[in-house]
């Protein structure tokens, strides 16, 4: 039988059209197992003035190109073999496949089967389960399992976008280390970091350097911190921040939702209410941002700001509430108020900031210079422009008792109610009403005792200087007579309620914890550095260049502001 030329090539290309088949469709181990790279093509030939000592392989209307080597696969238009070097370039609708573990596509791809290192350009989408990144430019080193870009790229998860200027992907470990001009776009918030790890199974983020998560209603700032992108929550450490629209929250270590619009602080927390220029301080606190409110406890203490003297409220537990015209502050548990020129304690109180008005509830005291007022409740009503204090008010059993320093005695004036009207923050006037009783030491010029002045009223009137009383007038039917001291016993000098509790009086801002033991704080646990990752690229990578690569020597070396910013040695 005569056997044409047309004929003869209609049966190479059906035997090498059936080997590419077999090879894509069935067993490939022997190929994947040898040590040099096996090309499969319709088409191949020969340019020594172009391609010197090298193969072209070009696919054919129906079959691209088709590579293997040790388990990796490669499909392109055209492919250049350098068998000696066992280096390939590939060129065209580029796609490469190791696995489940790496779908890549690309215009163009070299692949050393030496050094197993690939290299990609123009359009490169390398696909994983989880993400897809896209950059211009990716190296992808096999026997480290290891992809890496440096000149910006885009990873996209189920949640969220990344991008940053440098990348790092660790398959084994599925994780993304993504350095310089971080930034994840969620729906909900923007991440802006130097430095960040990310998981892609879980979705988890390690935040190194300044960072920051803005969100509509909130912003974290940290310089060390955690966040889970798929479900909305984080903790952070050092120098950590949470700035709500008008509330700032800082603590050794913050922990934020925001599905559930909650954060809580440990140890060293200072939450700073900009709107009513207070501060809140404690070491353990809970904010719960939707009802507007603020749970402190841990050496608790609010304070007002003001321009001259500011006031401070400590409180087993403290308790912030509403909006930021309504604010109120609540106390619990052996309350302690203090400001340069009065002072007081109670069981509890509350303080609604729109109207100035404090109330002191349950055993409350009150220290204004020399004199100590009690009774069943006191009310401090401060003025709400000024937020200087303007007046107070007892309700029932109002007692006012003034150590008489000089004769070891107690001046002391009772009565139902009382009144008191400050001027220039300072007690100024008292006025005293039903049921009035008296009991006051009386001295002449050299200060000695002459006698002990006993009388009842229906009202009584007090004027205050420099904190100590200087008038006393009573008013209504006075009827009063004064004792010689030798004639009134020691058990007779106290009228029926008193209760001197002058060990108890603050003298200054470090008596507000007068008494307690410091507490005990919760070693943080923080988050550790990350270790310091040994470099993408090696001697064995550059040292092997084929010449025929579009990659040059100085291209193979990390660069020192492309390296990780911040981490511990392993």
């Amino acid at each position: 039988m005569k056997i044409t030329i047309s004929t003869l090539l209609f049966f190479i290309t059906f035997l090498c059209y059936g080997q590419v088949q077999q090879i894509e469709n069935n067993d490939i181990s022997s190929t994947e197992n040898d040590s040099i790279i096996n090309v499969i093509s319709e088409y191949q030939f020969i340019d020594e003035e172009n391609y010197p000592d090298a193969i072209i392989y070009a696919k054919s209307d129906a079959q691209q190109v088709y590579v293997v080597h040790q388990g990796i696969k490669m499909w392109c238009d055209q492919a250049v073999f350098y068998k000696k070097d066992n280096f390939l370039r590939a060129l065209g609708s580029v796609r490469m496949n190791q696995g489940d573990s790496v779908l890549m596509n690309s215009k163009y791809a070299e692949y050393n089967g030496n050094t197993q290192l690939a290299f990609a350009a123009g359009k490169v989408n390398m696909r994983s389960p989880e993400t897809t990144l896209s950059t211009d430019t990716l190296y992808f080193d096999r026997n480290k399992q290891q992809a890496y870009y440096r000149s910006g790229g885009t990873v996209k998860d189920t949640a969220s976008t990344l991008t940053s200027r440098v990348g790092r992907f660790f398959m084994q470990e599925k994780k993304y280390q993504f350095i310089d001009d971080v930034v994840i776009v969620n729906p909900d918030y923007t991440i802006n970091s130097s430095q960040v790890n990310f998981y892609t199974e879980t979705g988890h983020a390690y935040l190194y350097g300044p960072s920051t998560i803005k969100g509509k209603a909130s912003t974290v700032y940290c310089e060390r911190g955690f966040y889970d992108t798929r479900n909305d929550y984080g903790h952070f450490v050092k120098k950590s921040r949470i700035d709500y629209n008008n509330r700032t929250v800082t603590g050794d270590s913050l922990y934020f939702n925001r599905v559930t619009n909650f954060a809580s602080a440990t140890n060293n927390i200072v939450v700073t209410d900009t709107i009513n220029n207070s501060i809140i301080k404690g070491h353990y606190a809970e904010v719960f941002r939707d009802k507007d409110s603020v749970f402190i406890t841990k050496r608790a203490v609010a304070i007002s700001l003001q321009e001259a003297d500011s006031v401070y409220i400590h409180a087993d537990t403290l308790m912030v509430t509403g909006p930021e015209d309504n604010r109120i502050v609540r106390g619990f548990r052996d309350v302690r108020l203090f400001k340069s020129d009065l002072s007081g304690r109670c069981d509890s109180i509350h303080t609604r900031q729109s109207t100035g008005l404090t109330k002191m509830i349950k055993k409350p005291v009150l220290w204004s210079g020399k004199s100590q007022i009690t009774g069943d409740s006191i009310h401090l009503q401060s003025n709400v422009e000024t937020e200087k204090l303007d007046s107070l008010r007892v309700f029932y059993n109002a007692f006012i008792v003034d150590k008489d320093t000089i004769h070891d005695g107690y001046n002391q004036i009772k009565g139902k109610e009382l009144i008191g009207l400050f001027k220039d923050n300072e007690l100024n006037k008292v006025k005293i009403d039903k049921n009035v009783e008296n009991l006051l030491y009386v001295s002449n010029e050299s200060d000695e005792l002459v006698g002990i002045n006993k009388g009842t009223s229906s009202k009584l009137e007090i004027t205050f200087n420099n904190g100590d009383i200087a008038i006393i007038k009573p008013i209504g039917n006075p009827k009063d007579e004064t004792i010689p001291p030798d004639e009134l016993p020691e058990n007779a000098r106290r009228l029926r309620g008193f209760n001197w509790r002058g060990e108890e009086q603050l003298n200054s801002v470090d008596d507000l914890f007068m008494g307690k033991p410091k507490p005990v704080l919760i070693k943080i646990q923080g988050l550790p550095l990350p270790l310091q990752e040994e470099d993408f690229f090696d001697e064995n990578n550059s040292s092997q260049i084929n010449e025929n690569s579009r990659l040059k020597d100085k291209k193979l070396i990390d660069k020192k502001e492309d390296q990780q910013l911040i981490g511990k040695k392993k």
